[in-house]
């Protein structure tokens, strides 16, 4: 959880409601604090689909979620004085989460989602609500959500119905600094009027899969930028090692052409392009290893493998990108319709798959790690890279942390998306998880992180002590920007700048700067 505050970005303004959002201005406005206007086009659906809930808001056949209780209490019609509080009751029942406060960029991302939807004009949300809600959104006011509260179903009921609430005035938020003040403050602050729900208001503002999709989006930008350090990290474990670019031929990759290795097997041959260190044992008369072990020679089928299961999730954010999640819903032809789009099943596998993938991927790197520091498996080197074995230890102990962090990895891996708690009174009898989906995965990416970091500063001083033959321009650029070797000293400080290093994508722009535009 982060506490640190969006700076507004006013020459950055993502326009909702003329077509799906993509995952970059999603990220742009959760991140990078890019402001959103409403489309004229959008906004005329809104008052369109509105007439059509007033006209039925006095109506004295029951509407599920105008005139009648909400899950398990659908049954219950509610006359005609107390509907409006229906919906304000419903918002401070439902914002019911409890834990740590969530990212800010989480909530953002989950606020500009549901204004999406709502720019529709299929929730039958009232012009005076939305555009308060775009206000709340652009003056960087930030409600307090919290970790736990949400299965997936009805969509992401907590926290949203946190984010209602703030809109209504009421509950913690974050302002523009990051400061906590009382929601009613912080809008009066903005020149925000609360918003007064009206009938179906409340049920629009919190029906929907936007906190587990808003996750997904960033997920995968920071993954992709991710299995791009991945080739990088491997191109340097493998000249680091000894081993060969051989495999690495596009030719040997066209046999089996899955789109993503094909990718990995071409960064990895550009990346060690040029290697004094590869041709130093070029010559097989002079070199007796047949094959590199298989974090090695495979590096490109898994990685690749990994590539083309995010081009899975690009495709499934792409279509909830362009989806109008709500129940009812007003369709386009004027009718008020229940249905079952809130379900988060198909945002909640791919954010379970993605976690796989990340376990697995983290598990290979820290297999090269560890050759790197068996003097039996290293070809030369010292144990542990020490500079004086014994007196020294080295990267031991970078090793274990790696460890540690591949074996969370892989108890995040296991799927939240197969449990199913059934609530409101089995009315709700199967639910998606994806909230949880979500939130692992965040964890899922941050261990990833530090595993290729550790790898990228083992191989890195594997490297540098294979002098005085040189690496790769590739590999050189990214070796210069990472701590040399040496006697040992205090160790975290380092891993820490390789963590920022990675995460910063410097690691990746480094090798781009000389090599080219990587995949």
């Amino acid at each position: 959880m982060t506490d640190t505050a969006v700076e507004q970005d006013t020459q950055n303004v993502v326009e909702v409601g003329i077509g799906p959002l993509t995952i970059e201005q999603v990220v742009d406005v959760a991140r990078g604090g890019a402001a959103i206007r409403l489309s004229e086009e959008s906004l005329a659906e809104v008052r369109a689909s509105r007439s059509i809930i007033d006209r039925l808001a006095d109506d004295t056949i029951p509407h599920y979620g105008i005139s009648t209780g909400f899950g398990a209490l659908a049954t219950k019609h509610i006359p005609l004085e107390q509907r409006r509080q229906l919906q304000r009751s419903l918002i401070r029942s439902h914002a019911a989460g409890s834990g740590p406060e969530v990212e800010r960029e989480v909530v953002r991302a989950t606020m500009l989602l549901r204004i999406s939807t709502l720019a529709t004009g299929r929730t039958g949300i009232r012009e005076e609500t939305l555009t308060a809600y775009v206000a709340m959104l652009n003056a960087g006011i930030t409600p307090v959500v919290h970790e736990y509260g949400s299965l997936g179903c009805s969509g992401d009921l907590a926290p949203l119905a946190h984010c209602a609430l703030a809109l209504m005035g009421e509950g913690p938020v974050r302002d523009a600094a990051g400061n906590v003040k009382d929601a009613g403050e912080a809008l009066a602050e903005a020149g925000i009027d609360p918003v007064e729900l009206q009938e179906k208001e409340g049920l629009a503002l919190i029906n929907g899969t936007d906190g587990m999709l808003g996750m997904l989006c960033m997920a995968i930008v920071d993954l992709r930028l991710l299995l791009t350090t991945v080739d990088i990290s491997a191109a340097m474990s493998v000249e680091g090692l000894l081993g060969t670019d051989d495999v690495f031929a596009a030719d040997l990759h066209a046999l089996r052409p899955h789109t993503g290795q094909e990718l990995s097997a071409a960064n990895l041959r550009i990346v060690l392009a040029d290697s004094e260190i590869r041709e130093s044992h070029r010559d097989p008369a002079a070199c007796t290893r047949v094959q590199d072990a298989y974090s090695l020679r495979c590096a490109p089928q898994v990685a690749g493998a990994a590539r083309d299961t995010l081009a899975h999730a690009e495709l499934i954010a792409s279509r909830e990108l362009a989806a109008a999640v709500d129940n009812p819903v007003v369709t386009i032809d004027g009718r008020v319709e229940s249905n079952g789009n809130f379900h988060g099943a198909p945002v909640a596998y791919v954010l379970d798959f993605l976690a796989i993938v990340i376990a697995d991927v983290a598990s290979m790197s820290e297999r090269r790690t560890d050759r790197f520091l068996d003097p039996a498996r290293n070809a030369g080197l010292h144990a542990f890279l020490a500079d004086d074995p014994g007196v020294d230890s080295g990267y031991m102990i970078a090793q274990y942390t790696q460890a540690a962090i591949v074996s969370e990895l892989k108890r995040l891996a296991s799927p939240a998306s197969v449990d199913s708690i059934p609530s409101s009174a089995m009315q709700e009898d199967h639910v998606s998880m994806g909230w949880s989906a979500g939130r692992k995965l965040r964890r899922s990416l941050d261990g990833l992180t530090r595993v290729l970091a550790i790898e990228m500063l083992t191989a890195a001083r594997g490297i540098a002590l294979r002098a005085p033959l040189t690496s790769s321009p590739g590999t050189a650029a990214v070796v210069r920007a990472l701590p040399g070797p040496g006697p040992d000293r205090f160790l975290a400080p380092d891993i820490e700048a390789a963590v920022q290093l990675v995460g910063s994508g410097d690691a990746v722009r480094h090798a781009e700067g000389v090599v080219g535009r990587l995949a």
